[in-house]
């Protein structure tokens, strides 16, 4: 199915994870995303395992349906080459350290005044401006610098990194923010701008109440473990088998005297000290030392069955393969299998944005270096096979 995107032409120049995902995203919703690679080894995650018959799985997991193009771009070919693309592409993306664009003679300045409407976005750890902006970074660092590894966890000892990598995946999503906004923009101006985007911006950003508390209200955020700061019970509660995760927010209906009916603590909901959401947050040392055992009676399952029949938020806590099997996974068609031209048909992950009239697909898998590069060139710049054994010649294409 065509997604909200298609015919729109970007060239993908990143590699590690916030920038592919960025680009996977866009590729999701129908674009056409060339993966412009360096012609010895390409992306360097494709070295990052665990490998299925030396494929990486980490590559596959961000790089599905995209057309891999190997330029040399410390070549003076390989860079003409890339401004022929740019000047018919919609969007450029690169996620180098700041400079580095401007000394090949690649930067915004230079591809806007070839190409007005290009849209180009620059994914960094600091961005392309402030006195840490010429820094390499990476997702750990600025989930460092950025707090989040503060408030994860349960506070009681080394700091945490979240399980998945935030400081990554945050910024590839702001970066496709930005892009489709500016492609909004380039609808009523007629041109292109720059998509600046720095990954500890992106951390500040989501961190949602953590900021304001300190800002507004000088509270000093930390590891709160598995329950939020500010509402309680939101948090994940020791069963008879396992874990359930209940959630309780004041404000629309108070489901508090219910959840205290369901532990058989009532004596809970009488208690003024635990009258509203706040106030149990305040005083929760004692209040989870009252309705955390009665959880330790019953299975997971039996509390989920509780729990949804007086309508209250509840889930399991699940192992990943728990997920992958999960009847509501598989019917939000959240795993798809793609066909792989060397493992065959191979499982991964859907896309979460759902649209009626332009869903879009994952059409295949990630593709082999430089697999596309011959295509790409006749497809894009009408290429003759003799122009293309000449970049080849010229070291275009190879190193």
């Amino acid at each position: 199915m065509p997604g909200p995107l298609t015919n729109l032409v970007v060239l993908d120049l990143t590699r590690g994870l916030s920038g592919p995902y960025c680009t996977m995203t866009l590729k999701n919703l129908g674009a056409d995303v060339l993966k412009i690679e360096r012609p010895n080894g390409g992306d360097f995650v494709r070295g990052n395992g665990p490998f299925v018959d030396d494929i990486s799985v980490y590559f596959e997991s961000i790089n599905r349906g995209k057309q891999s193009i190997t330029l040399n771009l410390s070549n003076e070919a390989g860079k003409e080459t890339l401004l022929a693309l740019a000047d018919k592409a919609d969007i450029l993306i690169e996620n180098f350290l700041p400079g580095t664009m401007k000394n090949l003679g690649l930067d915004y300045s230079v591809l806007h005044e070839r190409n007005p409407q290009l849209i180009y976005a620059a994914v960094s750890g600091f961005g392309q401006t402030g006195p840490y902006a010429s820094l390499p970074s990476f997702d750990i660092i600025v989930q460092g610098m950025g707090g989040i590894m503060t408030t994860t966890g349960t506070g009681d000892g080394e700091p945490i990194r979240p399980g998945a990598s935030l400081g990554d995946i945050d910024a590839g999503l702001f970066a496709t923010i930005g892009i489709l906004a500016a492609l909004q923009s380039r609808t009523i101006t007629g041109e292109g701008q720059m998509v600046d985007i720095s990954m500890l911006d992106c951390q500040i950003a989501v961190q949602e109440n953590a900021f304001s508390r300190y800002l507004m209200a000088d509270e000093m955020p930390v590891a709160t473990g598995a329950r939020h700061a500010m509402t309680t019970p939101f948090q994940a509660f020791k069963t008879k088998n396992g874990y359930v995760t209940v959630a309780i927010v004041g404000g629309v209906k108070d489901q508090w005297p219910l959840f205290c009916s369901a532990i058989n603590r009532m004596d809970l909901a009488d208690d003024p000290q635990f009258a509203t959401s706040y106030l149990r947050s305040v005083h929760y040392d004692e209040l989870n030392g009252a309705m955390s055992p009665p959880f330790l009676e019953k299975t997971t399952d039996e509390w989920i069955a509780i729990f949804r029949e007086l309508e209250i938020p509840v889930g399991p806590i699940n192992t990943v393969p728990d997920t992958v099997h999960d009847p509501q996974i598989k019917e939000r068609d959240m795993i798809v299998t793609l066909e792989h031209p060397k493992l065959g048909a191979v499982r991964g992950v859907g896309n979460p944005i759902k649209l009626s009239a332009t869903p879009g697909e994952i059409a295949n898998a990630a593709p082999q270096l430089g697999v596309d590069t011959e295509d790409v060139l006749k497809n894009y710049l009408n290429y003759t096979k003799d122009e293309i054994t000449n970049l080849h010649k010229r070291g275009a294409l190879s190193e």
